[in-house]
C-alpha cells in the first residue's frame, strides 16, 4: 500500500486526485496488476497542515501544490519535510510548468512533478514510479534544469562583468549611477547635489565611456540584469 498525504488549496483539485487515487486503489485491489495499491491517507489545504499531517501520518508520498497561502509555500513545505523526513518522496502538483519554481522544487528535494490536467495514468505512474525509485529524469525536465543553469550562468557573468566597470568608478559617479537608476532625472540630481545639470551629464559621459555604451538606458539595463543594485 502506497500511502499518501495530498496538499492543495482548491477542493476541486483535492477531490479530483483523491478520486482518480480511489480508483486505482480499487482496480489494485480487484486486478492482478503488478502495481500496488495506493490510498490517500489526509488531505490539507495549506502548507502548515500539511507539514502537521506529514509528522503526524508519515506517508510514503506526498503530493504538494506549489502555490498556496503563498506563491512558493509549497517548495517552503517540500523543505521542511525532507529535512525532517528524507525518506518521504514529495511530488509537485501544479498548473503551470513554471521553469523557474520546478528548479527551486526540486533543489530542495522534490522527486518529479505533475500537472494537475494530466491524464489520470501519468499522474498514477508518476506516483508508482517515484515510490519505486524507477524515476529517470525525463526530457522535458533536463531541458527546464539546463534553462535554469544557463539563466544562473548568464546572470553570473553579467553581474561579474558589471563589477569589474563598477570597480573603476568613482564615489560620485556611483551616487549618480545610483540616482538613475532610481529613476531620477538629470535635473533632479544637479538639485539634489547643488551642482548645474551640464555638470551631471559630463560625469555621465565618463561613466558611458567605462561601460563601453552609448546610453544611459543600456547602463542601467545591465545594472538590472547584474542585480547590483538590488
Amino acid at each position: 500500500m502506497i500511502r499518501i498525504v495530498l496538499a492543495d488549496d482548491g477542493e476541486d483539485i483535492r477531490d479530483y486526485l483523491c478520486e482518480i487515487i480511489a480508483n486505482e486503489h480499487c482496480s489494485s485491489e480487484h486486478d492482478s496488476n503488478e502495481y500496488s495499491s495506493m490510498e490517500v491517507i489526509g488531505t490539507a489545504a495549506n502548507s502548515r497542515d500539511a507539514i502537521e499531517l506529514v509528522d503526524k501520518l508519515l506517508p510514503d508520498i506526498v503530493l504538494m501544490d506549489i502555490q498556496m497561502e503563498t506563491r512558493t509555500a509549497g517548495i517552503d513545505a517540500i523543505e521542511i519535510i525532507r529535512s525532517k523526513h528524507p525518506e518521504i518522496k514529495c511530488i509537485v502538483i501544479t498548473i503551470h510548468e513554471d521553469d523557474e519554481y520546478l528548479f527551486q522544487a526540486y533543489l530542495v528535494g522534490a522527486a518529479d512533478y505533475i500537472i494537475k490536467t494530466s491524464e489520470p495514468d501519468k499522474i498514477i505512474k508518476s506516483i508508482y514510479d517515484v515510490n519505486t525509485n524507477q524515476l529517470l529524469l525525463r526530457p522535458e525536465v533536463a531541458q527546464k534544469i539546463m534553462r535554469e543553469y544557463r539563466r544562473i550562468q548568464s546572470t553570473h557573468s553579467h553581474m561579474r562583468n558589471t563589477l569589474q566597470v563598477m570597480m573603476k568608478v568613482s564615489t560620485a559617479e556611483y551616487e549618480i549611477l545610483r540616482l538613475i537608476y532610481d529613476g531620477h532625472s538629470y535635473r533632479s540630481i544637479a538639485k539634489l547635489r547643488c551642482v548645474e545639470e551640464t555638470t551631471i551629464r559630463s560625469q555621465v559621459n565618463h561613466i558611458l565611456k567605462k561601460f563601453k555604451k552609448k546610453r544611459m538606458k543600456e547602463v542601467i539595463a545591465e545594472l538590472r540584469a547584474s542585480q547590483i543594485f538590488e
